[in-house]
């Protein structure tokens, strides 16, 4: 029989948190495929705190356990969320997980951390005696390690909307459904009068986290069209010594080798 605890609120969430060695479950997507969890779990379901959806000051809030069903019908969720949402598995899967649980898991395969390194999200930490805000490429530090205490809970993700409306999304996966990302990218692109405002990128299922490096693309802002076109050789070279595949089912020079094609995919899409 599975032990657990089942708050209502979130405060009753966080007071559990605090007084036990539990595991948070949400939608439980990830925890069912994985290994078997000794002790008990905080089933956060019923915990209305985490459903809410609303926007503040440009930007938008989503509740950690809102599934990515409810997220995919929501008025106010942007498109390029939306679209990497579609793409996660399968509806019973999407009817059930969660982002809070997709980004807890911790894996740089998580199709929408991807979406929120790329904009620059925060996420908001809780536990019984305060708040956090960390940005999302803080919170991740390696593979399966989190810059989670051990009595906090992924409450909110921020998601600023500034710059997520020109965009270019890839996934390649071994089939078109039902399928983890042997590969995932993301473009932002904004051209303001031939001049490139606003450029972020980030490769996801790639290193240990998802790559995300301002550093190289803020080569490109501020620039014209011409002028990046000059130095585009020297951006993709950057990056070619910034992306470091892991070891993993195929080979790290044919997911560089991506990588790098989808970079340039991105590039001639905008002309540049």
């Amino acid at each position: 029989m599975v032990n657990g605890f089942n708050p209502n609120s979130l405060r009753q969430a966080l007071e559990i948190r605090a007084a036990n060695d539990v595991i948070p479950y949400a939608g439980g997507t990830d925890l069912m495929i994985g290994e078997q969890h000794p002790g008990s779990y905080l089933f956060l379901h019923a915990v209305p705190e985490l459903k809410r959806v609303y926007l503040e000051d440009g930007i938008l809030h989503l509740g950690a356990g809102c599934t990515f069903t409810e997220l995919l019908e929501h008025p106010l969720t942007p498109a390029l969320l939306k679209e990497a949402l579609s793409q996660i598995a399968a509806p019973a899967i999407r009817n059930e997980g969660t982002i809070g649980g997709n980004i807890g898991n911790g894996s740089a395969k998580a199709d929408s951390a991807l979406i929120f390194f790329v904009a620059d999200a925060s996420l908001k930490l809780e536990s019984s005696t305060g708040t956090r805000i960390l940005p999302i490429r803080d919170f991740y530090i390696g593979r399966k390690q989190l810059a989670l205490h051990p009595d906090e809970l992924i409450t909110e993700v921020l998601l600023p909307l500034r710059w997520l409306d020109g965009y270019v999304y890839q996934k390649v996966a071994a089939r078109k459904a039902l399928a983890i990302s042997r590969i995932s990218f993301v473009g932002l692109l904004t051209l303001d009068n031939g001049v490139i405002a606003h450029c972020a990128t980030a490769f996801g299922a790639v290193s240990d986290v998802v790559i995300r490096r301002p550093e190289i693309d803020s080569m490109l802002i501020g620039k014209s069209v011409e002028q990046v076109k000059a130095i585009r050789s020297d951006y993709l070279a950057a990056y070619d010594k910034a992306i470091v595949p892991t070891r993993g089912r195929v080979s790290s020079e044919y997911r560089k080798a991506v990588c790098l094609n989808l970079l340039l995919d991105f590039l001639n899409h905008y002309e540049i």
